[in-house]
């Protein structure tokens, strides 16, 4: 369940990385997009590495997707970067510069020469990255499975105040994986002592029943649409496994959510929540 070393040396290069992705980017959206001084628009997405249910990768295509949402924050898994497959695009730096939003990448592991991970992308003003390893089983002869992370993003958040953002992708194989790496994500970002406002978003590989969502739900609250629509696969979607929440701690109010009916773009729909700050300014 430890990272391999070949994992902590990407961890090291991660600086570089975050660097190159967010320069030159506009970091505001207009105002009048936003949905109240005191709202946030949140979206969260695996964009299967940028290829389409029609077997083409479309990196503008996903551009459009997300920009329809107006997101304030965006959490992004299953992004390349310089990967063979997906022709050597830096992705996340693509994605940026076509919705205007500031980018900061978390890679998980070398892939085809280039990177693999989660992302996010936000309009609001960054003021820190910190990416961690998350718990996995190491890949064997028998077993296929990959290093796990989360990239948590401190932006200003409503009334001036900091707030959390973490995209993650759980294991999608071995469930005492996904069951560990939701204790992590509780022992790094729902401490009792943590004061910090925090959204969690990401594609758990786990329906809202499991095992590694009863741990989550310890911590946390999802921002829950009525039925909790399937998101997974695309077409046709069958599985609820991609979420936003919120710690349950954190004084939020769900004013919106539901999965996006994007069918084409990605292997997964997109799940959309517009969360309000409730709390009382200091």
């Amino acid at each position: 369940m430890n990272p391999s070393i070949s994992l902590i040396r990407l961890f090291l290069a991660i600086s570089l990385v975050t660097l190159l992705a967010g320069m030159g980017l506009s970091s505001l959206r207009a105002e009048d997009d936003k949905s109240g001084p005191d709202s946030l628009r949140i979206l969260c997405y695996n964009i299967h590495y940028g290829q389409g249910n029609d077997g083409v990768y479309d990196i503008e295509r996903l551009a459009e997707v997300i920009k329809a949402a107006k997101p304030d924050l965006v959490a992004l898994q299953e992004v390349d970067v310089g990967v063979e497959r997906s022709g050597r695009v830096h992705q996340i730096r693509r994605l940026a510069k076509l919705t205007g939003l500031a980018a900061r990448y978390g890679p998980t592991q070398h892939y085809q020469g280039g990177l693999f991970g989660n992302a996010v992308l936000t309009n609001l003003p960054i003021l820190d990255v910190v990416i961690h390893p998350l718990p996995y089983t190491e890949a064997t002869e028998e077993l296929v499975t990959y290093p796990r992370g989360a990239i948590a993003v401190t932006v200003k958040g409503p009334q001036g105040k900091p707030l959390r953002f973490v995209s993650t992708h759980f294991q999608h194989n071995v469930e005492s994986d996904r069951v560990a790496e939701a204790a992590a994500i509780n022992a790094l970002f729902a401490a009792d002592d943590d004061k910090t406002p925090t959204i969690l978003a990401g594609d758990m590989n786990a329906q809202p029943d499991a095992e590694p969502m009863t741990e989550l739900l310890k911590k946390w609250t999802i921002a829950r649409d009525e039925g909790m629509a399937p998101s997974a696969p695309s077409k046709n979607p069958r599985s609820r496994i991609d979420y936003i929440l919120h710690r349950t701690a954190d004084p939020f109010e769900v004013i919106e959510a539901h999965v996006v009916a994007d069918d084409m773009a990605s292997d997964h729909r997109p799940v959309f929540a517009i969360l309000k700050w409730i709390g009382k300014g200091e």
